[in-house]
């Protein structure tokens, strides 16, 4: 069968080409199917949990999706006319951003006051144009001293206010409805600055992070796809010095790209931010199979030999290492399934397509490509870079008994930093700072509140139970004790309103700011306060229909995903102690970012080990020796340990990208050991070599392509690491001194080990053959004694 594919390729090299071409279209046009998805919910599966809860509490009350104005007086006060002028006009902005249902700000703030026996509800700021600066200490005094504006809409100075619009996306088209939101509040964003350029405005929000995420992609896939190119075309030319050979991979590289997107779109993917850098990836694997073609191609070409025979020995030679790399490498990044999180499923299956496409293609097009294509081998003389291998080679087999224990302690020195890398994340950190939203959300969270929070939805059990004075004084504790933690920036508590109604309502008497006591008190005040609420301003985000349960928002600083969970777990400690009796479901955005961070870690030790076992299992039977298959379990298992060790020194966190880096890197970090061992074992069963002889083999035969392939991915992660999104740029980064270790390992390592352990078989062979040589001897001379003796 493999001799009837590449006489095909060989001999009809354009028929060879045109069916290609004909499955490229038709595969690649299944690509206008592809659409972005940037709603950070994409990063969790239906089945996830805290999404599951955090749906629950979005349906009980009103969305908390929101785009945030942050404003920043050059002046320092807000409170000055001409800059309280400039919040209430974009407030009255922000009402035309579509699926906005609420705008926050200072100015439409629903204060309230006493007149007599009645409750007078209006917004703070009425009209800027009358304001007196005699007005400006009271709204000051008034704005950062009520609990539900200080350190959410105004910092304590009044240096710094936002305002805040509330989205109620209907998820009907997320891919339209996310970019329609920014493009009018970019709009907006751009007028304000014309008509008010002593402000500084600043966006930032769920809705804006959203689109981050999609902005990001694209700018990447503008900037590194390109740019990887590049590395990739001038790396085989200076290395291979090969124009045509260089031509000839840069088309197979096509059409696996072109063909696993248009499959993937025939199948239904979408494409998230994660699984945007599958390109580069397929691109960096795919050079991988033409160079050990290319290189064994070249040197047959050297040994005389004509360009078919050339070809037919060199796809000959490499067809089942290839095809056993390409499996291995499937097979880890197809581990990524085990993720929790959807994306990254979607980018091991979409590169595990393109790895088998970029084999099918290499053994098809690429000879084909190079039959039809003048090509010459390289007027280098090989001992320039063989030699320099077999050099290299001399040095290793000399120095093994040194290299051995050396390397051990290295290896056994930098893993041994492995367990000291923190397992936590920090989603607003998935940004480089460079990104607008990043520095947007770092600035707010440095002078207003940080963007985590955590919503907690406490259901009374009945009915307007939440006018229960018992049920409002566990609200009230639960939210004071909430404020007092050190990480809390802001609480959003129903109490806090009922405290100030039942002051206003005892003629603004202070010290009567304190919850009503008596149940129908609550209830009338609630009423009476709801009833004076302008459209878009309800307590809908506070309360249920039927006044059951109550939401409790906690704002925070930029908390890592460890301490997120701390909290949540302290939330419900003090729910167990202190009220047993009220049903209690917490979530938040952040806090499903925080859980499947740490969950995602423990299912890909799972799926990496399954992945282990299969490539191992793999490569015994491809190598036709157990012994082999477990002798690779160490250069296999090794470089992620070392380079999680690395990674100590590098960054130190562990979070959601980085948890699947082990599962996708042993696939690929297979392909130095296969080749090598592959090569190894043929010179030992075909030759007869002992090992010292069977590594000097392997390495003149494939250690340059090894090399020139590992410099390939290398670079094609490294372009991957320069992604302003940190799950990409860390994933690339992390993936690149994985595989830069892995070669040292099989270089310095792995052929030490070999003639250790095959030294020792060789020597207990000798020993038995002196043995039985001697022991003939012996009864050669004994017979010979017998025989004078009867003379």
């Amino acid at each position: 069968m493999r001799e009837r594919i590449y006489n095909f390729a060989l001999n009809k090299p354009w028929i060879t080409l045109l069916i290609s071409l004909l499955l490229v279209f038709a595969t690649g046009f299944g690509a206008q199917n592809l659409v972005f998805k940037g709603d950070y919910k994409v990063f969790f599966s239906e089945q996830n949990p805290e999404l599951t809860a955090f749906k629950s509490i979005q349906e009980i009350y009103a969305k908390s999706e929101n785009v945030a104005f942050i404003l920043a007086p050059k002046n320092g006060d807000i409170f000055t006319k001409d800059n309280l002028a400039a919040v209430y006009w974009l407030t009255n902005e922000s009402w035309q951003v579509p699926y906005s249902t609420r705008v926050d700000s200072i100015s439409n703030f629903q204060h309230t006051t006493a007149e007599a026996d009645d409750l007078i509800v209006e917004d703070l700021v009425l009209d800027p144009d009358v304001l007196l600066a005699s007005d400006m200490v009271r709204l000051k005094e008034i704005a950062t001293t009520d609990p539900l504006l200080l350190n959410k809409i105004v910092s304590a100075t009044g240096h710094v206010s936002i305002v805040n619009i509330t989205n109620q996306l209907p998820g009907i088209d997320p891919i339209g409805e996310i970019p329609e939101v920014s493009a009018k509040v970019r709009d907006i964003k751009g007028e304000f600055e014309e008509k008010f350029p002593n402000i500084d405005i600043q966006l930032t929000g769920m809705v804006v992070m959203n689109d981050t995420f999609s902005e990001t992609t694209m700018s990447d896939s503008g900037t590194l796809v390109p740019i990887m190119f590049g590395i990739v075309l001038l790396t085989m030319l200076l290395l291979l010095r090969s124009f045509t050979g260089t031509l000839a991979t840069l088309i197979v590289i096509i059409f696996s790209i072109i063909t696993t997107m248009g499959a993937v779109g025939w199948l239904g993917f979408f494409i998230t931010a994660p699984s945007s850098s599958a390109p580069i990836m397929i691109m960096t694997l795919a050079v991988a199979d033409c160079i050990h073609i290319l290189t064994s191609y070249y040197f047959e070409m050297r040994q005389g030999k004509a360009k078919r025979e050339a070809l037919l020995e060199s796809l000959r030679v490499n067809f089942k290492p290839i095809l056993l790399t390409s499996v291995t490498t499937a097979i880890g990044f197809m581990s990524m399934n085990f993720s929790d999180s959807p994306p990254f499923r979607d980018l091991g299956n979409m590169v595990a397509i393109g790895v088998m496409l970029a084999f099918v293609f290499s053994i098809t097009v690429f000879p084909a490509l190079l039959m039809m294509l003048p090509v010459k081998a390289s007027k280098v003389s090989p001992k320039s870079h063989y030699g320099l291998m077999e050099r290299f080679s001399d040095l290793v087999v000399a120095k093994r008994k040194i290299l051995l224990p050396a390397s051990i302690l290295v290896i056994v020195a930098i893993a041994s930093f492995l367990p000291q890398n923190k397992l936590d994340d920090n989603f607003v950190e998935y940004f480089d700072e460079t990104v607008p939203f990043r520095a947007a959300t770092d600035f707010m969270e440095d002078n207003l509140s940080g963007l985590s929070s955590i919503e907690v939805s406490i259901n009374s059990r009945e009915s307007s139970g939440i006018n229960d004075p018992a049920f409002l004084k566990t609200v009230g504790d639960f939210s004071e004790w909430l404020r007092l933690q050190s990480y809390t920036d802001h609480v959003n508590s129903i109490s806090d309103v009922l405290k100030r109604l039942n002051k206003n309502m005892h003629g603004d008497d202070p010290a009567f700011y304190k919850l009503p006591e008596e149940r129908e008190l609550s209830a009338q005040y609630l009423l009476l306060y709801e009833m004076s609420l302008p459209y878009g301003l309800d307590l809908n985000n506070q309360l249920n229909v039927d006044k059951s349960s109550t939401r409790v928002i906690g704002t925070f600083k930029n908390l890592s995903s460890m301490e997120q969970i701390n909290i949540e777990q302290s939330m419900y400690e003090w729910f167990a102690k202190n009220a047993p009796a009220y049903q209690i479901s917490i979530s938040s955005p952040t806090l499903m970012f925080a859980h499947i961070g740490q969950r995602n870690i423990y299912s890909m030790l799972f799926g990496t080990t399954v992945a282990l076992l299969l490539i191992s299992l793999l490569l015994a039977f491809a190598l036709r020796s157990v012994r082999y298959g477990i002798i690779s379990l160490l250069p296999n298992l090794i470089p992620a340990s070392v380079g999680f060790g690395l990674w100590y020194f590098i960054d130190g966190q562990i979070g959601l990208a980085l948890s699947v880096v082990t599962g996708m890197t042993l696939g690929i970090v297979v392909d130095d050991t296969v080749h090598f061992l592959s090569k190894y074992k043929h010179a030992r069963d075909a030759y007869g070599k002992n090992s010292e002889e069977a590594v000097k083999y392997a390495f003149s035969s494939v250690g340059r392509a090894l090399w020139i392939t590992t410099l390939v991915l290398v670079a094609g992660f490294m372009v991957l690491a320069q992604s302003s999104f940190k799950l990409n740029g860390d994933m690339g980064l992390l993936t690149a001194v994985t595989i830069a270790v892995a070669l040292i390992v099989d270089f310095l390592f792995l052929p030490p080990l070999l003639m250790l352990l095959d030294g020792k078989k060789e020597s207990k062979k000798d020993a038995k053959t002196e043995s039985k040589t001697s022991q003939s001897s012996a009864g050669d001379e004994t017979l010979n004694l017998v025989n004078g003796n009867a003379t």
